[in-house]
């Protein structure tokens, strides 16, 4: 059981007002300390951002779409690593991934400049 999930049980539970009360107070807490997380980009987050750069370059020079493996063995990084950061880009709208059939491994994304 979490934190929240018990708050929320001690809450409903309509117990003394002096617990409910502690309860919404720590539930006010903890959600008060989720979004300030939420607001501050983590350590890795900023790290990768020139990594993100780097990808963006990649697309002035191609003009086609690129997988995660071409493009991790491009900057010497991990496909893991280039797959997770192409998905991210294409959350935040910078790339558009679409299927492709590849010879002998099926269909795997490719990654493409908006527009």
């Amino acid at each position: 059981m979490t934190n929240r999930e018990l708050y929320t049980a001690i809450i409903n539970a309509n117990l003394s007002d002096e617990i409910t009360e502690k309860a919404q107070s720590l539930l006010a807490q903890l959600n008060a300390r989720n979004e300030k997380r939420a607001s501050t980009p983590s350590k890795t987050a900023i790290a990768n951002e020139p990594i993100k750069a780097r990808i963006l370059g990649l697309y002035t020079d191609e003009v086609k779409a690129l997988t995660a493996p071409e493009v991790g063995s491009r900057l010497e990084i991990s496909t893991q690593k280039a797959s997770s950061l192409l998905r991210q880009m294409v959350e935040s709208g910078m790339l558009t991934a679409e299927d492709v059939k590849v010879p002998k491994k099926g269909k795997i994304k490719a990654y493409s400049l908006v527009g």
